[in-house]
């Protein structure tokens, strides 16, 4: 009788477990300032000179990323002005800008793959952006580490959107 008992309950439990898998596709996520960040809405741009620039937003909370082309590679943050990031805060009573640029922060934005077919782009980043505003020493920098974004739609845009 425990046998069966035994195998009435396995049979209970295994069959009343269930998975409940949610899927990101597309996807922009990160670690702000160790603290998870999923943008709500996200999108991307490609410029008439190859610059692809990847946005996410997340209420008044804006990440921009900024890449010299589409190419597949690592773009090294904090060298130039054509490859870099920025985030924004909008929320506060005076708006927070960040940003990385030449000889400003550091970081990297890796894309891991630029589908032409389907119009998607996926990568990686990580960055530290310095505040514009050097008087605001409650907020001198922002940490984002374990960035990922994932099968962006990319549109073709005429307008430039530099950062």
């Amino acid at each position: 009788m425990k046998k069966c008992m035994s195998f009435i309950m396995t049979l209970f439990l295994l069959s009343s477990c269930t998975e409940d898998v949610k899927f990101n596709n597309p996807a922009f996520q990160t670690l702000k300032d160790n603290v998870f960040w999923r943008a709500q809405t996200y999108r991307a741009y490609l410029d008439g000179d190859g610059k692809i620039i990847v946005e996410g937003y997340l209420g008044f909370e804006t990440v921009k990323l900024q890449t010299a082309s589409s190419t597949q590679r690592t773009y090294i943050l904090g060298v130039d002005n054509t490859s870099k990031a920025f985030y924004s805060d909008g929320n506060q009573s005076e708006a927070a800008e960040f940003t990385t640029g030449t000889n400003i922060g550091n970081g990297q934005i890796v894309i891991t793959d630029y589908n032409t077919e389907t119009g998607t782009i996926s990568g990686t980043f990580k960055f530290n952006a310095r505040n514009v505003d050097e008087s605001d020493t409650q907020n001198l920098k922002v940490n984002f580490t374990e960035g990922v974004f994932y099968k962006i739609p990319v549109e073709f845009s005429p307008i430039v959107h530099y950062l």
